[in-house]
């Protein structure tokens, strides 16, 4: 890990300070959009947005990197999120938000496309895992920061647009200056998603149904803590407590994916997952209760993603993983464009709590497809399949490619590190 480290802290430090950036946005735009007095519906349109932008970027970036190159792309995505975090406080208006919600996903979809090729380049053989397991919590400590950052400033003012965009804007200083080459980038041909379901039908209706899940989570979380009468402080150590648990439980449930069928490991996840989200539904529990569900869905959501690719890449050969990697990216992708709106209607049917309803339905589906699939084929034997890998739901293609060829260059005896 050290020589990981050594190799990649300018990219790990910029990740990091990038999704300080994003973190924030997410959560301080769900605050702000109640005190502009935009409705719930409204709201979901912007926070939908970010999901069309990142599927529409994940399409567009290879080309644009192939080119004019890593560098500057780079540098221009990484300027126009820049001028975007600031815009949104000149603009109050839901729209123009869901319009600049969609360059911000597009310009963050191209930035991880750069910063992952630039990661898997790095990394050999033997480290990718490593680098692959350091990338992960680097994200994850820069949303968890980020939500810390909302609480030094007025969501009604300035402060917290400009602070953002000052720390994407340092982001991007060690990673331009950094002697490490910007790496090839070459086109791959593509998998269909008849083809891709064929192979890992559970794995195509799960990363679907996780990708409602996540959007709902990332983008509608602050909005239903906003209507739920809940203060900025407790907002943000609510939204924060979800990646704590995601960044935590990765790692024993990434140890159980390895010395079990998957299929049930899926299927007991999402069904506590499930069984979590009815209790704010049926009962009115305090914030010290919701800070405990809180950790529990995000330990739960997060890993079901790593679960269910690593699932699915045990049916794939090696030549079929970066054809697969772009279907799965595709499909999580209308399923994340779905989730608020989505959310959205149930809150207005049912109240607040629709929130909660909608990740609960979600993971009850899956748990339900789940069994089912544990019925239609034998599971491959354990030392047959490759090792769990971490990846957070918010990478690119080149993300789940990298894990993907990572899982299968380990013996599930031999996991990927759980601690740098």
């Amino acid at each position: 890990m050290l020589v990981v480290l050594a190799n990649s802290w300018a990219l790990l430090l910029g990740v990091m300070l990038l999704m300080v950036g994003n973190g924030v946005q997410g959560t301080l735009l769900g605050v702000r959009g109640a005190i502009e007095g935009f409705s719930t519906f409204e709201m979901s349109m912007v926070m939908s947005a970010y999901f069309a932008g990142f599927l529409f970027g994940s399409r567009l970036a290879p080309e644009m990197i192939r080119r004019v190159g890593h560098v500057r792309v780079f540098a221009a995505l990484g300027s126009l999120i820049s001028a975007l975090l600031v815009l949104y406080a000149v603009a109050p208006n839901w729209i123009a938000w869901s319009l600049m919600r969609v360059l911000m996903g597009f310009c963050f979809s191209g930035v991880y496309v750069t910063a992952e090729s630039w990661l898997n380049n790095s990394a050999t053989n033997e480290t990718r895992g490593q680098a692959l397991s350091a990338y992960m919590i680097v994200q994850m400590i820069g949303i968890i920061t980020a939500q810390g950052l909302m609480n030094v400033g007025d969501a009604a003012g300035y402060l917290l647009f400009v602070l953002p965009s000052v720390l994407v804007s340092l982001a991007f200083t060690p990673i331009l200056l950094t002697v490490s080459p910007a790496p090839t980038f070459e086109s791959t041909q593509s998998m269909s998603l008849k083809r891709l379901y064929a192979v890992s039908p559970l794995g195509c209706v799960g990363i679907f149904l996780v990708g409602g899940v996540f959007s709902a989570l990332f983008g509608m979380a602050s909005v239903w803590a906003t209507q739920a009468g809940l203060s900025v402080p407790q907002i943000s150590l609510f939204i924060a407590i979800i990646y704590v648990g995601g960044l935590v439980f990765q790692y024993p449930i990434g140890w159980m994916s390895d010395r079990m069928d998957r299929r049930l490991l899926i299927l007991l996840v999402a069904m506590v997952g499930a069984v979590t989200m009815v209790l704010p539904v049926v009962f009115d529990p305090p914030f010290q209760v919701l800070l405990v569900l809180a950790l529990i869905i995000g330990g739960v959501s997060n890993p079901l993603y790593s679960l269910l690719l690593a699932h699915t890449n045990d049916f794939l050969d090696q030549r079929d993983m970066a054809g697969a990697s772009g279907g799965l990216l595709f499909i999580n992708g209308v399923g994340a464009i779905a989730g608020p709106p989505i959310t959205a209607w149930m809150m207005g049917l049912v109240g607040n709590n629709g929130f909660f309803l909608y990740i609960g339905v979600l993971l009850g589906v899956l748990t339900v497809y789940a069994a089912w699939r544990t019925t239609q084929r034998a599971a491959p034997a354990v030392s047959e399949t490759g090792a769990f890998a971490t990846v957070a739901p918010v990478g690119s293609a080149v993300a789940i490619e990298a894990v993907m060829e990572a899982a299968q260059e380990s013996t599930p005896t031999e996991p990927q590190p759980a601690t740098p």
